[in-house]
């Protein structure tokens, strides 16, 4: 459950200014958030959640959100169909996720 500042009860209570919004450039989210989980992989953000994107179904993913009702930001390590292979696993349990765009 979330509070009035949109982060999860069971995260660190932090009071954050009215209108505030988690709003990163990819550059940001690179430099900031992602080369710091990758140096400390206990690195914890606040506003970025942690889930298997193989394993999650969509209807999950908002649980799993940490902050935002539009877009959500999570770590999440890049799993491969084949070991060998560059291509991505999309596959759930109910399902798989559909590729819309090249990968990058």
């Amino acid at each position: 459950m979330e509070n009035s500042s949109g982060i999860s009860r069971e995260d660190e209570q932090m009071e954050l200014p009215p209108g505030f919004r988690f709003h990163p450039t990819d550059e940001e989210l690179i430099t900031h958030y992602l080369c710091q989980k990758v140096v400390n992989s206990s690195f914890n953000a606040i506003a970025i959640g942690e889930a298997d994107l193989n394993k999650v179904e969509p209807w999950d993913l908002p649980r799993k959100a940490k902050m935002g009702e539009k877009e959500w930001y999570f770590f999440c390590v890049r799993d491969r169909k084949y070991p060998t292979g560059m291509r991505t696993n999309r596959a759930t349990e109910a399902g798989y996720w559909k590729a819309t765009g090249k990968d990058r």
